[in-house]
C-alpha cells in the first residue's frame, strides 16, 4: 500500500476516496488528523484523510519542536495536563525514537524571576513524579558554579543556580508524516492538496464533502458515514460552513521562532529562561544552529502564511541579549524563522499566554465532529477521544463492534527499532553503510536519523539507481532524499521537500540555496510539469524563502 503514497500514484488514492463510501472522513492533515487516521484505521474503521495544503503545513510544522513534558503547565496548576503529557511524551519517544530526542534543559533561577530556588526544586520534583519521568532523566538542582559550567553564556547578574531537567526535541512535521505513513502502509487513504469546498447532507446529517484537488483542479465527492473536522486554525471555517459555529470559538495567537548560526550563538545546552516581561522563552541548539522562541500575541491575519514582523524578531533578539549579554545578537544574525498560528479555545479576558491549551470535541446537530485546541504532545489522547466517540455511533448504527485504542503500542513508520535502546547502534551501523555509498559521515548520519528504519530504502535508491543519480545533477544525499520523498512521502512541490520533509528551510538555508534550482529541474522532469507549473512552484518556494528570512 505504501507505493500509493507516491505523488505519481496519487490518483489511486483519489480514486479510493471518490469511489468507496468511507466510515470516517478526516479533514485536516496535521498531527491531530494524522493521529485520528491511524487510530481509526487500526480499529477497523474505513478511514480517509484530506488536507488542503501539504501534510503538516500549518501549526504542525511551526511549533517549538518539543514534545513537552508539560513543566510550564505546573505554573497554571494544570496538574492533570502535566501527568497526561508526561506519559504521552514517553510513548511518542518509544514509537519513533528517530524523530524525538531527549535533551537536557537548563532552567536558570534569577533573582526576581518566575521560579525561585525552592519553587523550582519543588516544581521540577512534582513534575518528575506526575510526568512519570524515568530515573535516569530526573531533575537535578545546580549551584551557581555548576550552572555556569553547563552554560557559560548565561548572565551572571542575579543568577542563583538552575534546575536541570529533560525535554524531548522533535521534528514536528516528520512526526506527523511518519504517523500518516504508518496509517497508509496499513491501508488507510490520505491525500494532500485537497480542499473540502462544501459539506454534503442527507436528512440534515453530514454525509461527506465536495473536494477539490488543488494540483489537478478536479472536483469530486467523498462520501462518509462520519466526518471529523481536525483543521486546527481553520476549525471555525468548517463549523461556519456547517452552520454550527456557536458557543465556544477559536482564539488565534501567533508564535515566532528565529534561527541563528551556532557560531554566533554557541549555546551548549537548551535553556528555558525568564524574560523581562514575565514570559519565558526557549533557546535550543540543533544541527549547528540555535533557535529561539516563542512569541505569543493575538493574531487575526492570514492563517496560511503568517509572517514574522520586525517587532517579533526584535523582541526575541532582546530576549537573547537579556539572558546571554555577551552574545550581542543583531537582526543580521537571523538566518531563518518560522511563524505558527495556535488555535486556542477562546477564554474571555485572558492574556494569550494564559489561555489553556486544553482540547475539546464539539458535535454539531448535523453530526459533524470538531476537535479544537490541544497540544502536539497530547495528539494521541485527542485522537482516542474523537475515534471512541465515532466508533460508539458507528457501532450503534451498523451493528459492528470496534476495539478500543491500541496506538500506544504502534511504532511509527521508520520507528521499527524494537525500542529506543536500539537507536544508537542502528545509527552507527547505517552511518557506515551510507559512507560506503559515497556519502560523508555527516550526510549518512543525518539521513539515518531522519528516516529511521526506512533509511534502507533511501540507501537502496542511491545504490541501485546510479545512472539516474548521475544524470540528475543532484548529490547522492539530495537524490536519495528527494526520490524517496516523491515515491514514499507524497512530495508534490519543492516547498514540501525543503520545508516539511527535510526541515532545511529553517535549519540549513544555505543548503536550500545550493540545491533549489537542481531540485526544481529534477521534479519538473519526473512529474512532467508544464512551464506554467514549474514557474508556479519555483515562485512558491521563492516566497517561502522570503517569508522565512525577511521580517515585515
Amino acid at each position: 500500500m505504501s507505493g500509493d503514497f507516491s505523488v505519481t500514484r496519487r490518483k489511486n488514492m483519489v480514486s479510493r476516496l471518490r469511489d468507496e463510501e468511507l466510515d470516517l472522513l478526516v479533514i485536516g492533515g496535521g498531527i491531530t488528523g494524522a493521529g485520528i487516521l491511524l487510530d481509526a484505521h487500526v480499529r477497523g474503521v474505513r478511514t480517509g484523510l484530506i488536507e488542503m495544503q501539504d501534510f503538516a503545513a500549518g501549526t504542525s510544522n511551526r511549533s517549538t519542536k518539543l514534545v513537552h513534558g508539560g513543566l510550564r503547565y505546573l505554573k497554571q496548576f494544570e496538574v492533570g495536563l502535566v501527568a497526561e503529557v508526561g506519559k504521552e511524551r514517553a510513548i511518542v519517544y518509544e514509537n519513533g525514537p528517530h524523530i524525538t530526542t531527549p535533551v537536557w534543559m537548563l532552567l536558570p533561577i534569577i533573582q526576581g524571576g518566575t521560579y525561585g530556588k525552592l519553587a523550582s526544586s519543588i516544581g521540577i520534583f512534582v513534575y518528575d513524579i506526575l510526568a512519570g519521568v524515568k530515573r535516569s532523566e530526573r531533575r537535578k538542582m545546580l549551584s551557581y558554579d555548576e550552572t555556569l559550567a553547563k552554560e557559560p553564556l548565561l548572565r551572571t547578574d542575579g543568577l542563583k543556580g538552575s534546575g536541570y531537567y529533560v525535554e524531548y526535541r522533535t521534528d514536528d512535521a516528520r512526526l506527523t508524516l511518519e504517523i500518516l505513513k504508518e496509517a497508509v502502509d496499513r491501508g488507510a487513504t490520505a491525500v494532500n492538496y485537497t480542499k473540502a469546498t462544501k459539506l454534503l447532507y442527507e436528512d440534515g446529517k453530514v454525509v461527506g464533502v465536495t473536494a477539490k484537488d488543488l494540483l489537478t483542479g478536479e472536483e469530486y465527492e467523498i462520501r462518509a458515514k462520519k466526518v471529523v473536522n481536525a483543521t486546527g486554525p481553520w476549525v471555525d471555517v468548517l463549523r461556519e460552513m456547517d452552520g454550527s459555529k456557536k458557543g465556544k470559538t477559536l482564539h488565534h495567537t501567533k508564535g515566532v521562532h528565529i534561527v541563528v548560526d551556532g557560531h554566533r550563538f554557541p549555546l551548549r545546552n537548551s535553556v528555558y529562561f525568564d524574560v523581562p516581561d514575565g514570559r519565558m522563552v526557549f533557546a535550543i541548539p540543533r544541527e549547528g544552529k540555535t533557535y529561539i522562541g516563542t512569541t505569543d500575541t493575538n493574531y487575526k491575519d492570514d492563517l496560511i502564511y503568517p509572517r514574522m514582523t520586525v517587532e517579533d524578531r526584535d523582541y526575541l533578539i532582546k530576549c537573547v541579549n537579556f539572558m546571554f549579554p555577551s552574545v550581542k545578537l543583531t537582526a543580521e544574525d537571523v538566518e531563518s524563522s518560522w511563524t505558527g498560528v495556535r488555535p486556542l479555545i477562546h477564554e474571555e479576558g485572558k492574556d494569550p499566554s494564559e489561555i489553556s491549551r486544553k482540547d475539546e470535541v464539539f458535535r454539531s446537530e448535523s453530526g459533524l465532529f470538531t476537535i479544537a485546541g490541544g497540544k502536539l504532545t497530547g495528539y494521541r489522547k485527542m485522537a482516542d477521544k474523537v475515534v471512541s466517540m465515532v466508533t460508539e455511533e458507528l457501532a450503534r448504527e451498523t451493528n459492528r463492534q470496534f476495539p478500543g485504542c491500541t496506538t500506544e503500542h504502534i511504532a511509527y513508520s521508520g520507528g521499527k527499532f524494537g525500542g529506543s535502546e536500539h537507536l544508537q547502534p542502528f545509527l552507527a551501523e547505517q552511518t557506515q553503510s551510507g559512507v560506503s555509498l559515497g556519502l560523508t559521515k555527516d550526510e549518512a548520519r543525518k539521513l539515518a536519523y531522519r528516516y529511521g528504519t526506512n533509511v534502507h530504502q533511501v540507501f537502496d535508491i542511491i545504490r541501485t539507481r546510479r545512472d539516474e543519480l548521475e544524470a540528475s545533477g543532484l548529490s547522492p544525499e539530495v537524490f536519495g532524499a528527494l526520490t524517496y520523498g516523491l515515491e514514499h512521502e507524497m512530495v508534490a512541490t519543492p516547498s514540501d521537500f525543503f520545508i516539511r520533509r527535510t526541515g532545511s528551510l529553517y535549519f540549513d538555508i544555505a543548503w536550500v540555496h545550493t540545491w533549489k534550482d537542481a531540485v526544481v529541474r529534477y521534479m519538473a522532469e519526473q512529474l512532467h510539469w508544464s512551464e506554467e507549473q514549474r514557474s508556479r512552484y519555483e515562485q512558491d518556494l521563492a516566497e517561502r524563502i522570503k517569508e522565512a528570512t525577511e521580517a515585515v
